[in-house]
């Protein structure tokens, strides 16, 4: 929450956002784990066109991002392929958008950017100033849309994949916590609301992730999803799943009996897996998915909810039993991969329900 280390972007940037159309209604239908993974799906398709880093945030069934004009052709291209193949592959109504940063200061709001290092390794974005609330509700309303690729185009989303198991809480809650400015905040209240719960969270709750990872079992529930995240959309799926099948068999053998294949250490990548995720965010709003015991869940809906009461909060809490991650390790052997973290049966979109409008004070708490 330290403005100083946050940028202003150039103005002549570009904000990139999508999302899942219905997708508490996928939720129900038990789908969260094809909407969160079409949610990742635009950060792996983005990083594979364009070959180098950028700021981006991971929001659960969407994802939110910045682009200078030089790739702006390619990015509209890779996020229009990615609707098509959600909508597809996965029976997932997702849409885009792109707002110019100058657009979002027209407005008296701004976009600044910071990274956040969980690792060594990875950094991920954290964007402050308005911009992206901003950006997500005008790409709702359907301005600044993004048409979908024609028909049978798809995105390279190589080393997207959701090998891994549901990651049961050790503890008694995964807890999906968003918490945005309120109508009558002022920056410092809010900024004092937001640094008490991260320091609460750090010394009481833990990162939803066991110190020896996640475990990796076969056939898991991913592999039709990875199958789906084939190029090659003229083979059949059932083919496609085959080819799916077998790799992750192979994976499975590599985890289950430790096994080091090349530069490939499967104990190394566990480590890194834990240390790079992406359980705790901010972008105009905290994010976090945190394991921790009933009481703290309750210690934390207390203090938003007098929070909510003065105005200096809106916000939404998702209890569950698991969390869940989507992983993006195109070269698994380099240190960089990259695991987004969400809850199991909802996580944030559940969450964001009362953000949408659920109560009159916009705070929505739930449990599954």
């Amino acid at each position: 929450m330290d403005e100083s280390l946050y940028h202003p972007l150039p103005q002549d940037w570009l904000i990139g956002t999508t999302d899942i159309v219905g997708s508490t209604r996928e939720i129900q239908e038990n789908r969260y784990k094809a909407v969160n993974m079409a949610g990742a799906a635009i950060i792996a398709a983005l990083s594979n066109a364009l070959g180098r880093e950028f700021p981006f945030v991971f929001g659960g069934d969407g994802a939110s991002f910045a682009v200078p004009p030089a790739w702006a052709d390619i990015a509209r291209k890779t996020v229009a392929e990615t609707l098509r193949w959600a909508s597809e592959e996965l029976a997932l109504q997702m849409r885009g958008a792109f707002v110019p940063v100058k657009e979002i200061r027209a407005q008296g709001l701004d976009v600044r950017v910071a990274r956040f290092g969980p690792s060594r390794d990875v950094s991920y974005a954290m964007f402050m100033g308005g911009g992206i609330a901003f950006a997500e509700a005008a790409m709702k309303e359907g301005r600044f849309a993004v048409e979908p690729a024609p028909s049978g185009s798809r995105p390279d989303l190589s080393g997207l994949s959701c090998r891994f198991e549901e990651i049961p809480s050790r503890h008694g809650v995964v807890l999906a916590v968003l918490v945005m400015p309120g109508e009558q905040a002022e920056s410092a209240e809010f900024r004092r609301v937001v640094e008490e719960l991260v320091l609460l969270a750090e010394q009481k709750a833990f990162s939803p992730l066991p110190p020896e990872g996640p475990a990796f079992a076969w056939p898991n529930k991913g592999t039709t999803l990875e199958a789906h995240a084939s190029r090659h959309a003229h083979i059949p799926l059932f083919l496609r799943r085959l080819a799916a099948l077998a790799r992750t068999f192979l994976y499975y053998l590599i985890f289950r009996f430790r096994l080091r294949v090349g530069r490939f250490v499967p104990g190394i990548y566990l480590q890194q897996l834990v240390a790079n995720s992406d359980f705790r965010k901010y972008d105009d709003a905290l994010r976090m998915i945190i394991d921790c015991t009933p009481e703290l869940a309750d210690e934390i809906e207390r203090k938003l909810s007098d929070a909510a009461d003065a105005g200096i909060v809106r916000f939404g809490l998702h209890r569950q039993h698991a969390a869940m991650m989507t992983c993006f390790a195109p070269f698994p052997a380099q240190s960089d991969h990259m695991h987004f973290i969400d809850g199991a049966s909802g996580g944030y979109a559940l969450a964001a329900l009362a953000l949408k409008g659920g109560g009159a004070s916009g705070v929505a708490v739930s449990r599954a």
